[in-house]
């Protein structure tokens, strides 16, 4: 009996921990996968480094980006940190 007692707070940190801490970030993760899966020409992004473009062009892992100076720039897929919509 006092081994059940002793586990019971146990499971109760375990449980708080997974929906307040390892659930949300799990979410988190998988929206950001999809928004860079779902990346198509013309989107315009702001990159994980602060870089502002619009997709020139998406190749298998990698996209170019079209900077406003014209020059075109080669990232990886997950330097995209959001999808900027107008």
């Amino acid at each position: 009996m006092d081994t059940f007692a002793t586990l019971i707070p146990l499971l109760l940190m375990f449980v708080l921990f997974y929906f307040l801490l390892i659930r949300p970030q799990q979410k988190r993760q998988k929206a950001v996968q999809q928004m860079q899966n779902d990346l198509q020409k013309g989107d315009k992004i702001i990159t994980i480094g602060g870089l502002h473009g619009i997709i020139d062009a998406i190749e298998e892992g990698a996209i170019v980006v079209k900077c406003g100076d014209g020059s075109r720039l080669t990232y990886d897929r997950n330097a995209v940190r959001e999808v900027i919509k107008a």
